[in-house]
């Protein structure tokens, strides 16, 4: 299951990180750290979701 989460992984990430970097310009913060902010922010909101699908998946 573990290697399902890795692979669901890389696929929300990407997914939760650009939409958190459209929130981000959307709402005005057009800086280079509010950016990284809305990335890191949607990469680490990534782990336990890729996580649920995958048990929900296995």
């Amino acid at each position: 299951m573990l290697r399902l989460a890795f692979l669901l992984y890389s696929l929300i990430a990407t997914a939760l990180a650009g939409s958190a970097v459209i929130a981000v310009l959307v709402a005005g913060f057009v800086s280079v750290q509010a950016i990284l902010a809305g990335a890191a922010i949607g990469a680490v909101a990534a782990a336990p979701a890729s996580w649920l699908v995958a048990r929900k998946l296995y």
